[in-house]
């Protein structure tokens, strides 16, 4: 099947060797072959007969619909055919809205209308404290997922550029808390449910970018991301004997 153009432009190039087969992860030489005057066609691979990569020519809407029904070929297409390099920025957004969301229900808690500037710089300050919070939790999370996965299966993480795939899949797939700012303005009496729906969407995110990146069943990405909860719930613990609101 012709590619358009504007198909294969809309997507940044990986390194020669570096593609996969969207459908059975093995390594492919190349996405798809330029036949000149405009034709190109997808490249089909050589282990499942199947085209490498439908996805060059679709859409990055029906891309991102496929990401958020979690379908492996969407998640391979993303991590392994294209150079996204967003995954930092996301990650520091996501904490500011889980940092937002936080210093919100701090200030509902907070019966001090008092206008002084002391109070503002206070709550200023409680904004930069839920931050720090939010990223010391989320690096427990990561942190947990790697030593539990390293202790499993240690030669899934054999060399630097191994982790920082994981990383960068466990980052790119936290994009669910981004909802958490829509959840929060449109406030109403199921907030702490759809927080909820949230928090397991993310979850599940991050289980099927483990699975994808490492090619595991689906038992292992569960059992690295439970023990990165305790990790993380271990964190919030501490922080709560120190008498910080969480």
């Amino acid at each position: 099947e012709a590619l358009t153009g504007r198909g294969v432009l809309s997507r940044a190039m990986a390194a020669p060797g570096a593609y996969r087969c969207i459908e059975c992860n093995r390594e492919a030489a190349e996405l798809f072959r330029d036949y000149q005057r405009g034709v190109l066609r997808i490249s089909i691979c050589k282990s499942c007969q199947k085209p490498v990569d439908k996805y060059i020519e679709y859409d990055p809407v029906i891309i991102l619909i496929n990401a958020i029904l979690c379908k492996a070929q969407a998640y391979r297409h993303i991590l392994f055919n294209t150079k996204i390099n967003i995954h930092g920025k996301l990650c520091i957004f996501c904490l500011l809205c889980e940092a937002y969301l936080r210093w919100l229900q701090l200030q509902d808690s907070s019966q001090n209308t008092d206008p002084d500037d002391l109070i503002r710089y206070a709550k200023e300050w409680d904004f930069y404290r839920m931050f720090g919070i939010a990223s010391l939790e989320q690096t427990s999370f990561l942190v947990g997922i790697f030593i539990t996965l390293w202790w499993v299966k240690p030669e899934m993480l054999k060399t630097k550029s191994d982790f920082i795939l994981l990383l960068k899949a466990l980052l790119l797939s936290s994009y669910g808390k981004l909802l958490l700012i829509p959840a929060v303005i449109w406030e109403h009496d199921y907030t702490p449910l759809c927080l909820a729906f949230i928090k397991v969407f993310v979850l599940i995110s991050n289980s099927q970018a483990i699975r994808v990146t490492l090619n595991l069943n689906r038992m292992l990405p569960w059992l690295a991301i439970f023990f990165g909860l305790i990790l993380e719930n271990g964190v919030v613990c501490l922080f709560q004997k120190m008498g910080w609101g969480v």
